[in-house]
């Protein structure tokens, strides 16, 4: 079931972003929550090639990440050893691909759910930040991928790990079917990886509705829906903060965009 939680003030704010559980084995303060911020609160979860290439994602997802090896080989000489590095560099660099951005960090999620593309269409919408768990995710899987879990006594998969149990797309897909996904921490294979402190969630072909999925599989999920009236607040609040285009995107782009906003005259 997913849960929807109002954020209309500062102080519902403060709740999502400090919901960390006290952990008597550790004594410290954790949780395996992922985020992922939208801007406006009607999208609803989708890949990036789906989105593209619709129901023909199965078809043209193998020449996509051929092409892209082929052409971006020149500066990554080692991509065409790992169709899982393929994915997330591509997905860096906008290529349309079957993962799923998150983040570790729910005020990273908050960059994203609180900045436009038209920066007058700030006032116009609610924004949301997804929240997932992945302990609650890799409980689904196959036992051949929660005994590597366990193998490595770690709780997210590396990309070495899920070469070790599965070597394709095609078999991955058939390991899920639409019934559970694997969360992905990836290599350092970008700055932008770093600094967004970025995991994805591998989407299986056959699950076209990953909203329902998520609804139907998991207990913990939740979508924090942030009001239109403070999205601006909330994004002045992460500038004086130094969450900006300029460190989520490292580079003159990130710099440019963060700059043009900072320097928007709101009407």
């Amino acid at each position: 079931m997913i849960h929807e939680v109002e954020i209309s003030t500062m102080n519902d704010l403060f709740e999502m972003i400090s919901e960390q559980e006290y952990r008597e084995d550790l004594g410290r303060h954790r949780n395996l929550f992922i985020y992922r911020g939208e801007p406006d609160a009607s999208f609803t979860l989708s890949t990036s090639l789906r989105r593209h290439c619709k129901d023909k994602s199965r078809i043209l997802e193998p020449p996509l990440l051929l092409n892209f090896t082929k052409y971006a080989i020149l500066q990554e000489p080692t991509l065409q050893d790992s169709v899982w590095n393929q994915m997330i560099l591509g997905q860096h660099h906008g290529l349309p691909t079957r993962l799923l951005d998150w983040s570790f960090s729910p005020i990273i999620a908050l960059h994203f759910a609180t900045t436009e593309n038209d920066l007058e269409m700030m006032d116009a919408h609610d924004a949301v930040v997804w929240r997932i768990d992945i302990h609650e995710l890799h409980a689904m899987l196959p036992e051949k991928y929660r005994a590597c879990i366990r193998k490595y006594n770690t709780t997210v998969f590396s990309v070495n790990m899920i070469r070790e149990v599965c070597n394709s797309l095609k078999q991955y897909d058939e390991d899920m079917q639409d019934n559970c996904m694997v969360i992905i921490e990836p290599p350092s294979l970008d700055p932008r990886i770093v600094n967004q402190y970025s995991f994805f969630s591998v989407i299986p072909d056959k699950m076209v509705d990953i909203t329902g999925f998520l609804d139907r599989c998991t207990d913990l999920t939740c979508r924090f829906v942030i009001k239109k009236e403070l999205r601006w607040r909330i994004r002045d609040m992460l500038d004086h903060q130094n969450i900006t285009e300029r460190i989520v995107y490292p580079g003159l782009d990130g710099l440019s965009h963060w700059l043009g906003r900072h320097y928007f005259v709101r009407d």
